[in-house]
């Protein structure tokens, strides 16, 4: 089987891809979540003009020119005045607070001369620091598109609107299986033939930054009957993409591919054109998605970032692939061969001039070169050799979503 160029991997691994249904959840739990319908306002905000300053309400007309003014009482949050501002009157009034009828106009505080009842106040614009009702929205008005995924500021936002349930998309379910003899759980005593495992950890991160729910279906050893029973734990909990590390070559010990395929799963492609992440593989068995990813750690990171990330958004309904970024190439590199490359580098602003720097050594067991990473700098096949200080293209190592 030839390699397959990573843009139609990811395409094919796009194909047919539906978003999740919906769920309504209380505001509180909305935070990342993905709106799945449009918000409309349903009061508005705010329902009353409010004064933009501590001060004292008046009428505009009173104060073309600078004026003594009978306090008559006081507005506050959540205590307005139930009276009206008459010729010659003023009210005290406290940021927030509606404005009472009558009134048109704030002066500040610190404008005022006071005695207690009296106040000399000075020639002051009609409509000074009031806010108009609705200023900020109207009942009505559609301000959280379907599709937004909820930040402080929207989720702030909804609530204002008055929300407190919000119809979001599910979140998209991965259920991650690590393999291999070799591993062993964080924290276990490893043998002397053995290691930790930590690609399951590292996607489960990822994906659950992309707004994906992930469950861990643990180690399995290179068992068939073992692999095959902890990928029906994720089958039979209908997961919608059932994630393996490790085991999906062709060794002796590679048996991920044949249990998939004694468990009904159509392979749709193996062995892709990149570098690290060579031997991915993906197949369908009706809407699951199988992807089994390379056991190397990096490899099964930037496998991660690469396609796992796009499909967990195409399933949350956004805009599955992202534009690369440009920056300035921090140190000279070789002609590419025939795989597209994406090399660890640090992003750093030299200046105003954003420089990415690949790490000299590109190992794809690296963890700890990965962990320093800001970004992988994308080469495609056959990129002609390439100098300190030219432009490069960039996707940044974690997902913004």
């Amino acid at each position: 089987m030839s390699l397959l160029p990573v843009a139609e991997a990811l395409a094919r691994m796009l194909d047919g891809i539906e978003p999740t249904g919906t769920e309504t959840v209380p505001i509180i739990e909305a935070a990342g979540r993905v709106v799945a319908s449009p918000l409309a306002a349903l009061r508005t905000q705010p329902p009353w003009a409010t004064s933009a300053m501590d001060g004292y309400a008046v009428r505009g007309e009173d104060v073309t020119s600078p004026a003594q003014l009978s306090v008559i009482g006081q507005s506050a949050a959540g205590h307005a005045f139930g009276g009206e501002v008459g010729e010659g009157e003023a009210v005290r009034i406290f940021t927030g607070a509606p404005l009472p009828a009558g009134a048109d106009t704030i002066v500040m505080q610190e404008n005022v001369e006071t005695d207690g009842t009296t106040i000399r106040v000075p020639a002051t614009a009609r409509g000074r620091f009031v806010r108009p009702r609705g200023l900020d929205f109207s009942a009505g008005d559609e301000l959280v598109p379907a599709g937004t995924r909820l930040g402080a500021a929207t989720l702030a936002l909804a609530a204002a609107m008055g929300h407190a349930q919000v119809p979001v998309r599910r979140k998209p379910r991965f259920a991650i299986l690590a393999t291999g003899d070799e591993l062993v759980l964080p924290g276990e005593e490893a043998g002397p033939d053995q290691i930790v495992a930590s690609n399951n950890y590292g996607v489960a991160a990822m994906v659950c930054a992309a707004g994906a729910a992930a469950t861990d279906l643990g180690i399995a050893p290179d068992d068939k009957a073992e692999i095959a029973t902890r990928l029906n734990e994720g089958i039979d909990a209908q997961a919608d993409v059932i994630v393996t590390t490790g085991g999906a070559s062709v060794g002796d010990h590679d048996l991920v591919q044949p249990v998939l395929k004694e468990l009904g799963v159509e392979i749709g492609f193996w062995k892709v054109a990149m570098r690290p992440g060579k031997p991915l593989m993906m197949g369908r068995r009706g809407r699951q998605v199988f992807i089994g990813l390379p056991g190397n750690p990096v490899s099964a990171l930037v496998c991660t970032r690469i396609f796992l990330v796009p499909m967990a958004r195409a399933l949350l309904g956004l805009p599955a692939t992202e534009s690369l970024l440009e920056a300035e190439l921090g140190a000279d590199l070789a002609e590419n061969d025939q795989r597209q490359d994406h090399l660890r580098a640090t992003l750093e602003d030299h200046g105003g001039r954003l420089v990415a720097a690949p790490f000299s050594r590109q190992d794809s067991s690296m963890l700890a070169t990965l962990a320093r990473s800001h970004a992988l700098i994308v080469r495609p096949p056959h990129a002609p050799a390439a100098k300190a200080g030219t432009p490069c293209h960039y996707l940044p190592l974690e997902p913004g979503c």
